[in-house]
């Protein structure tokens, strides 16, 4: 058994916690309740700078003890769960906003710092950090590049990772490595930056991070849109997308989870299918509505109705909550898994009905919703956990509906990560032979395993 006093040596006893309370505490994350909780880890760690975490990376390494990033805890996946003991490095504390150089429309964060803290930091510049996710306000940065997450407003700004310019991290061993730098564009070396981004603490801990910003748009403009039944409203996204309609957001929610919002939230949203817009632009925004409104026409579209800058706010902040409405809808009721996959736009209109076929075929209530501008569609089976056969079957809904995801050219986790949920999935998404490279990787950057192990990668038996 390895004695953790060492801990004390490396870092500030005030930074180590051995109590049962914060250990368990980091033994789970928001999957835990869909795919199980981890094990306990021996000790939490809360490093403050990056000498922290080299010091203690360095330190674990040497002695072969298992270190596991952790953050907000809001992960979907486990990733941020140990399946080892070891450490629980938790990075809350590294929260601080470094500098911001709207000048050069970039602001350097720490890997702690909640998403919508960099907007509230940048927003008397007039600019803004556009790739936040749905979740933005409880979950840190560092826990998003790891992932490399999605939101609402991928269609039109891309993922974190295409708004990351350049990366402080820690690796295994303890060295600090800078990957990128402030640069706009670069073609020298490899692109180590990239490699980092999404891979979900398994090679590196991000200390620090540089990130691109923009303009607030002058115009900014909502609609909601009503449909008669699902198979309208995907294809008339998919066919908005197609017709390049510049929309900043794009958000389809089917009739069951606008059932399950009312009923969390006290909203009044018609029980029937839907599709939410945002539009951005310096000129000509509306435009670009009567553009989405025509193309909406031709799919049998019941309302199409702009909004006030105070109905969208309730817009999205209905739709941010599903999650949690979906959860609170009947308590016999859980989400077997949180599924969240992509699919080529033209494949969308498949993979929505496809989804909603196989809840009637296995008789399993499925609230289906997602940022449809980009393929990504979430969707959560739900059943009651003491009805075996009840179970079975939303899981069966559930693993089908990612194989077709793949089947139609597309991904198992568009914005959610591997974690330990989905390991199984990547050589059938990826093949061996890339997932052979992967592990090479791995093994290059961390050949005693310390670094979250247990996680995106299967095992080799």
């Amino acid at each position: 058994m390895t004695d953790f006093d060492f801990l004390t040596d490396v870092v500030d006893s005030s930074k180590v916690d051995y109590g049962e309370g914060p250990r368990e505490e980091h033994s789970a994350d928001w999957a835990s309740e869909l795919i199980g909780a981890g094990v306990t880890p021996d000790a939490v760690v809360t490093p403050t700078s990056t000498e922290d975490v080299s010091r203690v990376l360095e330190a674990c390494d040497s002695r072969g003890v298992p270190v596991t990033p952790y953050a907000a805890g809001t992960a979907l996946e486990g990733h941020v769960v140990p399946v080892e003991r070891g450490v629980s490095l938790d990075t809350t504390e590294m929260d601080s906003v470094v500098d911001v150089r709207p000048d050069d429309f970039q602001v350097d964060v720490q890997p702690g710092v909640i998403g919508t803290d960099v907007d509230d930091a940048v927003e008397r510049h007039g600019l803004f950090y556009p790739p936040l996710p749905s979740s933005g306000g409880i979950s840190t940065i560092g826990g998003m590049i790891a992932t490399d997450a999605g939101g609402m407003q991928t269609v039109k700004y891309g993922k974190i990772g295409d708004w990351v310019v350049g990366l402080e991290c820690v690796l295994a061993d303890g060295s600090v490595v800078r990957c990128g730098g402030r640069a706009e564009k670069s073609s020298s070396g490899y692109n180590l930056k990239d490699m980092v981004v999404g891979s979900e603490g398994t090679l590196a801990v991000v200390t620090e991070a540089t990130l691109r910003l923009k303009g607030i748009p002058d115009e900014i403009r909502g609609a909601r849109a009503l449909f008669p039944d699902i198979d309208s409203a995907a294809d008339a996204v998919s066919d908005a997308v197609r017709s390049e309609v510049d929309v900043a957001k794009i958000e389809l929610i089917d009739d069951v989870a606008a059932r399950m919002a009312n009923e969390y939230l006290g909203t009044d949203l018609p029980d029937t299918p839907m599709v939410f817009l945002e539009f951005h632009a310096n000129h000509g925004v509306e435009r670009e509505v009567e553009f989405a409104e025509a193309v909406f026409r031709q799919h049998d579209v019941d309302e199409f109705k702009t909004a006030s800058r105070e109905r969208m706010e309730d817009l999205w902040e209905i739709r941010s909550e599903l999650g949690f409405a979906v959860r609170s809808y009947d308590p016999s009721l859980h989400p077997v898994q949180a599924g969240d996959v992509a699919v080529p736009i033209s494949r969308y209109p498949e993979m929505v009905k496809e989804i909603k076929r196989l809840g009637d075929e296995y008789d399993v209530l499925v609230p289906v919703f997602g940022h449809a501008g980009d393929g990504n569609v979430h969707y959560a089976p739900m059943a009651d956990p003491d009805d075996q056969d009840q179970y079975q079957r939303a899981v069966e809904v559930y693993e089908r509906a990612v194989e077709r995801a793949l089947d139609l050219g597309g991904t198992a986790t568009a914005e959610h990560g591997i974690g330990r949920g989905k390991r199984h999935y990547l050589e059938r998404e990826h093949g061996a032979e890339a997932v052979d490279v992967m592990r090479r990787i791995k093994d290059a950057l961390d050949p005693n395993g310390t670094l979250n192990p247990g996680k995106v990668l299967p095992d080799e038996d």
